[in-house]
């Protein structure tokens, strides 16, 4: 009866430790769900909550990890899932045990987000395990930690915290790619699961687009509509700068816009350095505004595109040799996909979707890269961590007997 008594009292502790650890989940999914669907803008409609579901609360998948600080890292591109990356850094590698094992994970800071004061403590932690595709999200999960929760070289893991990216739920989220050092080879049965919902096309939010600063305003209107701007070059670090920056939306009835407009034009026409598209951020105006010839259009018009963005691209991959203007004397293939599925705002402010293949989606590709900060060059590197598989079978084309020629 003594044996029972002390078997209770021992189990009494754990008991109460997932208890805490239940109710702690309970609060903190409840939140994270109201966040989403607080409003029309988000990857959730209030009536899809019920389709989220949960592994219940593990007290053995919270852990406590060794940190090891890196220091002086390079800024990496991350990949997202929607065909663009997001600029980061390793702050630490994350060393811990589970099932007797030891496991290492690395925690990053994201460039954009640490010089703000609000997340100049915010680690992210995105991870792949073995359970991702049947029973979690195929596209692996996150965790939120903090520098200020490292305490003596050590950090606690809860794996009952992993979340789903946006992009689980809608389209038309850049949702980080877990990079390969995260994927584990274990499964993690704790966190959110897949989500088994509708999937939702994301909401344009036009009210969020900005007008031009004091600085882009000056900039627009240091020359006449008929003269062209300078070019910024990645030989220059200010410029450089700029370059790497990520754009902002644009209002579409920005009085100044037509005027930015006419210069890009001129300016992509130079004779002196002509091309087939240009980018806002080139120019120094950090807003999301492209020029692009439409080269699959009769007489290979010029078109100005207003927030343009790529919600869809192809997984049939092409290779070409770019140039850009940006980096003058320099061309080199890179892959792209062969078809895009664009959006972007049209004059009077409707969202408008287009279907574009061939070198034209090339051009786009190109130049929307620009609105994210990245450079043909990181497309390049990127390639090389790819694994391709080429396409040996040549296909045949034809077009009615009589047809002009393309």
């Amino acid at each position: 009866m003594k044996n029972i008594f002390l078997i209770i009292c021992s189990l009494l502790p754990c008991i109460s430790m997932a208890q805490n650890l239940s109710s702690a989940l309970a609060e903190y999914r409840k939140e994270q769900a109201q966040e989403m669907t607080k409003d029309a803008f988000g990857p959730l409609k209030k009536d899809q909550i019920a389709y989220l579901s949960y592994y219940d609360a593990a007290p053995a998948y919270v852990v406590e990890a060794h940190v090891e600080q890196l220091f002086n890292e390079p800024t990496f591109q991350m990949p997202t899932y929607d065909g663009t990356s997001n600029p980061y850094k390793r702050y630490a590698i994350l060393t811990f045990n589970l099932d007797g094992k030891s496991y290492a994970l690395t925690a990053y800071q994201s460039v954009s987000l640490f010089q703000n004061e609000a997340y100049k403590n915010h680690l992210f932690l995105p991870f792949m395990d073995l359970t991702n595709g049947e029973e979690t999200y195929e596209g692996g999960r996150y965790i939120d930690l903090s520098i200020a929760d490292i305490k003596n070289g050590k950090i606690t893991i809860d794996f009952n915290r992993a979340y789903n990216p946006y992009c689980a739920y809608s389209n038309g989220y850049r949702c980080p790619q877990p990079p390969r050092e995260n994927i584990l080879n274990l499964a993690i049965p704790a966190g959110e699961k897949k989500y088994k919902g509708p999937k939702n096309e994301r909401t344009v939010n036009t009210n969020n687009a900005k007008g031009f600063t004091a600085q882009e305003q000056e900039i627009i209107n240091s020359g006449t509509e008929d003269q062209i701007m300078h070019v910024y070059q990645i030989t220059d670090a200010k410029e450089l700068a700029v370059l790497r920056a990520p754009a902002t939306d644009i209002k579409y009835n920005d009085p100044l816009l037509d005027k930015l407009a006419a210069r890009m034009l001129k300016t992509v026409n130079d004779p002196a350095h002509e091309g087939v598209g240009i980018a806002g951020p080139q120019v120094g105006i950090s807003k999301n505004v492209i020029w692009v010839q439409r080269l699959d259009k009769t007489g290979e018009p010029f078109e100005f595109y207003v927030n343009p963005k790529i919600i869809w691209r192809s997984k049939l991959i092409r290779q070409g040799a770019e140039g850009c203007l940006s980096i003058p004397d320099v061309r080199e293939d890179v892959k792209r996909s062969y078809a895009i599925k664009l959006q972007h705002v049209d004059k009077t402010g409707k969202v408008q979707e287009e279907l574009i293949e061939g070198f034209t989606a090339v051009i786009f590709q190109h130049e929307v890269d620009h609105l994210y900060g990245i450079l043909f060059p990181d497309r390049i590197e990127e390639s090389t961590k790819v694994e391709y598989e080429h396409l040996t079978e040549k296909p045949s084309f034809f077009i009615k007997k009589g047809s002009p020629r393309p």
